[in-house]
């Protein structure tokens, strides 16, 4: 899989990466910022992609399509489309032109809005990644977890970084019993769930 990563996405990776340096490294305001995975967490998700039953596969938080290229290679290996959801116009730009440049587009579905208020239309999850603001982390899992499949699998990002923000939607998951979850430290803290 990570060997069928062709010129365009790799270049497209490296000039993501380095925007992301830069914002990390300087004054741009957090909203402006990429903020996104670094490398070794898009081949963890992949993998988990790759692994997961079939169903409906979902991305929370596109912001400029780097985690998303990492996870339409196990959507090309399966013949799926990531839904993806991103709220800010100027994001969505960037990742249209991520998805373009990294000729995936047939293996995206962008979708321009609030995941709280168009995630209920979602059925049958089997995988998810959720890497947006962590004030809705708990309000994404509650729309989430009733819709994930047996053997579907939740990634959190920022569960080390981010972990006293996202607490209240970590204890809620470790407290239900159909769930089991663990913290991989990779990247910034990886908050795996997978229903049983």
């Amino acid at each position: 899989m990570f060997h069928e990563i062709g010129g365009e996405m790799a270049e497209r990776m490296k000039y993501l990466e380095e925007i992301d340096r830069i914002d990390r490294s300087n004054s741009t305001p957090r909203l402006k910022r990429l903020r996104q995975i670094p490398p070794e967490t898009g081949r963890f998700i992949a993998l988990m992609v790759s692994l997961c039953p079939d169903g409906e596969f979902v991305e929370i938080g596109t912001s400029a399509g780097y985690s998303t290229m990492w996870l339409s290679l196990a959507a090309k290996l399966r013949n799926i489309k990531i839904k993806t959801y991103e709220i800010l116009p100027e994001k969505i730009s960037i990742a249209k032109e991520t998805f373009r440049l990294a000729r995936i587009e047939n293996y995206v579905d962008l979708i321009e809005g609030d995941f709280l208020y168009k995630g209920n239309s979602l059925n049958n999850i089997s995988f998810c990644f959720l890497d947006a603001e962590k004030e809705i982390y708990e309000g994404c899992f509650d729309i989430i977890y009733p819709r994930l499949i047996k053997g579907g699998i939740l990634v959190s990002d920022n569960a080390l970084n981010h972990y006293s923000e996202i607490k209240p939607m970590i204890d809620k998951a470790q407290n239900i019993p159909d769930l089991d979850c663990l913290t991989i430290p990779i990247g910034k803290g990886e908050f795996v769930c997978r229903k049983s």
